[in-house]
C-alpha cells in the first residue's frame, strides 16, 4: 500500500504512549504500509497533538495521521479540558482538511486501565487506531473511484 502516514505521539505518560506507538507502527506495516512511508513525531503532551496534526495536514505530505496519547484522570478538572480539547482539535483537523486522523488517545481513570489498553489484557489501542486509519483510507479511495 503506497500511503504516507504520520504517527504523532505524546511523550507525557511515555510508559503507555511508547507502547501505543509500537502497536501502531507494527499494525501499519502488517496492513501493508512500507516502513519508509511511516513518519513519527513526538509532542510534549496531548494538548499539542492537534496543532501538529493541522500543520501536517496543511503540508499535504500525508494520506493520514495516527494521533496517540494518554491522559490519566487526576484530582482536578484538568483531565476533562485536555481530553475534550484534544478530541475536538483532532476532529476539526480531520474535517477541515478531509484527512483521516485516527484517535488513539487513551482517557483512563488510572494507570492500570491504560496499561490494559496497550497489551496487558489483550489488544493495543495504538494498533486499533492504525487499523481504523487504514480502513478509513480504503473507504475514501472507494468514494474517489466512484
Amino acid at each position: 500500500m503506497s500511503k504516507k502516514v504520520l504517527v504523532i505521539k505524546s511523550r507525557f505518560n511515555s510508559l503507555i504512549t511508547d507502547r501505543l506507538e509500537t502497536g501502531a507502527v507494527e499494525e501499519l506495516q502488517r496492513l501493508g504500509v512500507d516502513r519508509d512511508d511511516i513518519d513519527q513525531m513526538d509532542v510534549p503532551g496531548c494538548f499539542e497533538l492537534p496543532v501538529v496534526a493541522v500543520r501536517a495536514a496543511r503540508s499535504k505530505k500525508y494520506d493520514g495521521i495516527v494521533a496517540l496519547g494518554c491522559v490519566i484522570r487526576g484530582e482536578t478538572p484538568h483531565f476533562d479540558y485536555v481530553c475534550n480539547e484534544t478530541a475536538r482539535g483532532l476532529m476539526n483537523c480531520s474535517v477541515e482538511y478531509g484527512l483521516p486522523v485516527a484517535f488513539g488517545v487513551l482517557t483512563t481513570d488510572n494507570e492500570q486501565q491504560a496499561l490494559n489498553r496497550v497489551g496487558l489484557k489483550g489488544g493495543n489501542k495504538g494498533a486499533e487506531a492504525a487499523s481504523a486509519l487504514i480502513d478509513t483510507l480504503k473507504t475514501l479511495s472507494k468514494i474517489e473511484e466512484a
